[in-house]
């Protein structure tokens, strides 16, 4: 017969493994490793984006974007990213499919921070930024080549990115007035996720998110 203690013991822990196994399972991919199912060309040709031994990539050239299907309002987007030398892409949040989803929605910079060609840039150009919007509070991407992972939260006026650990962006939307005019999206509180083609070859795995 057990003690009122351990049996409070094991209703604690069988609670906080349901409540575990709750939260696991509300992240749902939105790349399912085989295929673009989910996903739809916005302003570029479908025939830019490939999927490969679990990985979706992009060739470059063609331009536009990879819109997910279904609009997001609050959520948690992670994913991992492998730029080239030179690489440039992005993560769109909150997007409309009509103007530029950089600016008609956000975007989350992604980028090779070391080419020499972007050496110039402002610090809310570089890898992981707000882009236009917000700088990283530190560097934190990784070189050319290697695998890398970024979380985003984007929960009503907040927008937080996590890149491989590290926080680097805590963003408060509605304290960017002066940004408004020329970037509209920051009021707004849904849209659809996205992935762009700049040009350049991305690689993109493990790919999902968990609304909120």
């Amino acid at each position: 017969m057990h003690s009122p203690a351990r049996s409070l013991a094991l209703i604690v822990a069988v609670l906080a493994t349901l409540a575990s196994t709750a939260g696991a399972d509300d992240w749902k991919p939105l790349f399912n490793g085989k295929n673009l199912d989910g996903w739809q060309a916005v302003g570029g040709p479908m025939a830019s984006w490939h999927v490969e031994d679990g990985v979706l990539y992009c060739k470059g050239g063609g331009g536009g974007w990879l819109s997910t299907v279904d609009e997001y309002g609050d959520f948690e987007v992670e994913l991992e990213f492998r730029v080239p030398e030179g690489g440039n892409s992005g993560v769109f949040l909150r997007a409309p499919h009509q103007g530029n989803p950089a600016f008609a929605g956000m975007e989350i910079q992604i980028l090779d921070d070391e080419a020499p060609q972007y050496a110039k840039l402002n610090d809310y150009q570089y890898c992981g930024s707000l882009y236009d919007i917000a700088a990283p509070k530190t560097r934190a991407s990784k070189p050319a080549g290697e695998w890398q992972k970024m979380h985003i939260k984007c929960v009503g006026d907040t927008v937080q990115v996590t890149l491989n650990g590290t926080p680097i962006i805590d963003a408060q939307l509605d304290a960017h007035p002066d940004k408004e005019p020329t970037h509209p999206g920051l009021k707004r509180d849904r849209g659809y996720v996205g992935l762009q083609n700049h040009g350049t070859r991305l690689d993109f795995r493990n790919v999902k998110i968990r609304e909120l």
